[in-house]
């Protein structure tokens, strides 16, 4: 039997979703707590491979059980599992899907939150990222920066070096930013179908530079129309504001 497990998470603690030797991450813990209830070692298969201190308010993943009993996992399974597992760590729900189902490959569209905040704040600094130079931003070139990018498929400028993709095409289908002054924040949403190794933050950054008189949309446009071109000025803005908020498949609800 397959089943599709939803969680969320706080990445603060891990090195990323991926096992890694010797540290902690997010796939080991999770498969930890799974296999020390069912009495068995459990494989789990993400939607996603986020990178260290990055969040998820919705994550799915796969993992396959030989479950002999009627209508998959009982509702007091999530409770027990949700014991095992470090407060910074919570499955939402556990239920049976396809057995060609798979998480990360069947997801047709994915979406993204950045957070930052103008003012140094104690009580968030892992899921905010503090920007005290707000008060220079040209907020509407930072806006056009956003906007630009939804007039294009392929976005190797915003694609981490060294990363093992074959394609740098994407589907955008948002990127736009609001600007709350009474809560003296700023936050960016995209949504795609795909995205690439570090894409999120570093757009991210590419809007704030521009909004800073660093980059110039010129200088953005023209590294997109140029296949394999990087951006003159590239920054990859700090993990902590980044959630994943939305994970959708076509067999889902």
């Amino acid at each position: 039997m397959r089943c599709f497990c939803e969680l969320a998470y706080n990445g603060t603690r891990y090195v990323g979703w991926q096992k890694q030797p010797g540290q902690a991450s997010l796939q080991e813990t999770i498969e930890g707590a799974f296999s020390t209830i069912l009495e068995t070692s459990i494989e789990i298969t993400g939607c996603g491979r986020t990178d260290a201190g990055v969040h998820a308010r919705q994550y799915f993943l796969h993992f396959d059980f030989p479950f002999e009993g009627e209508g998959g996992f009982p509702e007091a399974f999530v409770s027990r599992l949700n014991k095992f597992l470090p407060q910074d760590i919570v499955v939402r729900r556990i239920f049976e899907v396809a057995n060609d189902a798979h998480a990360r490959y069947d997801a047709f569209l994915r979406s993204y939150e950045y957070k930052l905040c103008f003012n140094k704040n104690p009580f968030h600094p892992e899921t905010i990222y503090h920007f005290p130079f707000a008060h220079k931003l040209d907020v509407q070139k930072v806006q056009e920066a956003a906007n630009l990018l939804l007039g294009y498929d392929e976005f190797f400028p915003f694609c981490k070096t060294r990363s093992d993709v074959k394609t740098v095409e994407c589907q955008l289908k948002r990127s736009k930013w609001i600007f709350d002054r009474e809560k003296e924040r700023m936050i960016y949403y995209i949504s795609a179908n795909r995205f690439l190794r570090g894409m999120v933050r570093l757009i991210v950054g590419m809007c704030l530079n521009v909004g800073l008189g660093k980059l110039s949309l010129e200088e953005v446009k023209l590294a997109l129309d140029t296949t394999q071109r990087r951006l003159p000025k590239s920054w990859s803005v700090p993990p902590q504001g980044l959630f994943l908020t939305e994970v959708r498949y076509p067999f889902v609800e």
